[in-house]
């Protein structure tokens, strides 16, 4: 079975993480079917929104460490690139439902999206520094401008966990709801904005995010630079080595 499944009805496309087994850790292939999915769905005058979602337990754990490592990002196309550019620039709808953790990516894709629907168990985080590496998907530039500069501080900077009811106070997510009723709600609403006037959706969200488009594709790729390099230097070779061997990273010489 596919580790991303999707299902389009009634105009809506479904994206669903489906690697449970591994808490729903992305792998580059998974970045890459997302990245035609959207590409896809863009070009579809019959796809009118789409949502992402995971399980009721888990929305992402972020990046698969050994994949990763074995597939670093390389350069603007590659999955990760092709993904993030493409949930910057989809023009339509994009819904989110979240539950249990959203690690990293897990987090800083919901920045792109329209609405963010989360349960009760979702927790929040991007952990980049405690990784030895910087923010991705345009967050620095994003989370500073929802949540403000020392909030933003804290959840780049800490990297610590904040729980839905904080991410509901902050304007990330639209509503809380039990996890079991998560997925289900953002159909329904991904199915009333399916049944509007797809022309006047698109305008809408273009003129919301009018001037933000250059600034965010600039992030982007500044980001994606001080990434790439920081993925070579000592830091990031301790934390991820310590992660591989289950132990807690000593930050002391580097």
């Amino acid at each position: 079975m596919s580790d991303i499944l999707t299902h389009t009805e009634a105009g809506v496309l479904t994206l669903t993480l489906n690697r449970v087994d591994k808490k729903n850790s992305i792998t580059s292939a998974m970045y890459g079917a997302m990245a035609d999915a959207l590409a896809q769905a863009e070009a579809d005058a019959a796809t009118r929104v789409v949502v992402i979602q995971g399980d009721a337990t888990i929305f992402s754990a972020g990046n698969d460490i050994g994949d990763f490592l074995n597939q670093p990002p390389a350069g603007v196309d590659s999955p990760v690139f092709r993904f993030l550019r493409g949930i910057a620039g989809f023009s339509k709808p994009l819904i989110a439902a979240v539950c249990g953790p959203a690690v990293g990516i897990g987090t800083t894709l919901l920045f792109h999206c329209d609405l963010v629907y989360a349960g009760d168990n979702a927790a929040f985080s991007m952990p980049f520094v405690n990784l030895g590496l910087c923010p991705e998907a345009a967050s620095s530039l994003l989370v500073p401008q929802m949540l403000g500069y020392h909030r933003a501080a804290e959840a780049l900077l800490m990297g610590e966990p904040f729980m839905a009811e904080a991410a509901l106070e902050v304007g990330l997510v639209n509503r809380v709801l039990p996890p079991t009723e998560a997925n289900n709600y953002a159909q329904a609403q991904a199915r009333k904005l399916a049944a509007k006037p797809l022309s006047s959706l698109i305008e809408t969200k273009r003129l919301m995010k009018k001037g933000q488009g250059q600034l965010v594709l600039q992030q982007m790729a500044e980001e994606g630079a001080s990434f790439g390099r920081m993925l070579r230097e000592p830091a990031a070779r301790e934390a991820f080595g310590a992660f591989m061997e289950k132990r807690k990273p000593d930050f002391s010489k580097v």
